[in-house]
């Protein structure tokens, strides 16, 4: 299964997208919010039912002692988002100004995402957050590059509005060339797009010379719901977004199968010292769900 980024120019949804596509894969599926701006699930969608003991944060402590220790720490820091537990959240940080102490722990949370894809059978889905550039380069500490650049696909998530395109338009060659040149190859990236504004999946492709791998609907009272919690709306899992998210993943999935194919990747390495990890979430997985 891939290990997918989202990132964004600047406010394009990709947070609810981000959840939308793991709570509506028929897979089982982990949503990473890795923004270093900060997460906002924990007091949105989860109206603080998860306290700041769980989350990204803790993970840069772990990865200090070992691989071993990430891994164990990683699996005790997810907080399921159903009942039989096969969709999974990371929390993200509750203050921007842990971000720093991350840096040096992004490859190795990497690794261990990938291992959840590849050999536990995952959709992994990161939000990442908006994009931050610095000399040409992602940014160090405002942007988790290391997820980004070794991420099987890096989704630009954009809307259908002029504004969200210029915006786009400023990121897109940048990001190319990251991914190029540091990350998994410029052929990772593809766009998400929200259909909010007058403009098509083909226009958008046209206009930002990248291909529109997947796109969600409009659906502002879902996405109020995703964004901020409480009662589901009636309706709310048979509703447009979240019946577009499922194909949207199914969608990603052969993208990366077909790039994969292409590109005649090897086969990822396993890793003993992430057994750990895949013991504690293979036994909620087994099976996938089937809502």
């Amino acid at each position: 299964m891939p290990v997918t980024a989202l990132v964004s120019a600047k406010s394009s949804g990709v947070t609810t997208a981000a959840l939308a596509l793991t709570l509506a894969s028929q897979r089982a599926s982990l949503l990473a919010e890795c923004d270093p701006a900060g997460g906002t699930i924990r007091a949105g969608f989860l109206k603080s039912s998860v306290t700041a003991g769980y989350g990204l944060y803790h993970l840069a402590a772990a990865e200090r002692i070992g691989t071993e220790a990430l891994a164990n720490a990683f699996a005790s820091h997810l907080w399921p988002m159903d009942e039989a537990g096969h969709r999974k959240l990371l929390p993200g940080l509750t203050d921007p100004t842990q971000a720093a102490s991350l840096s040096r722990t992004w490859p190795a949370l990497s690794e261990v995402m990938h291992v959840l894809a590849a050999d536990a059978g995952h959709d992994v889905f990161i939000d990442t957050g908006r994009l931050a550039f610095e000399s040409g380069r992602l940014h160090a500490v405002l942007t988790p590059a290391p997820l980004v650049q070794q991420a099987d696909l890096v989704l630009l998530t954009v809307r259908g509005t002029e504004q969200s395109l210029t915006l786009a338009r400023h990121v897109i060659e940048p990001l190319r060339t990251e991914l190029d040149e540091r990350g998994a190859g410029a052929d990772a990236l593809g766009l998400l797009l929200i259909e909010d504004g007058p403009y098509r999946a083909h226009q958008v492709a046209e206009a930002l010379k990248t291909p529109v791998l997947a796109a969600l609907p409009w659906d502002p009272e879902t996405a109020a719901y995703l964004t901020g919690g409480g009662r589901p709306p009636r309706g709310y899992g048979r509703s447009p977004l979240l019946r577009h998210a499922r194909t949207a993943a199914e969608q990603l999935e052969a993208a990366s199968s077909r790039r994969r194919i292409q590109q005649q990747y090897p086969v990822r390495p396993a890793n003993p010292q992430l057994a750990g990890v895949l013991q504690r979430l293979t036994e909620t997985a087994r099976g996938g769900p089937r809502g």
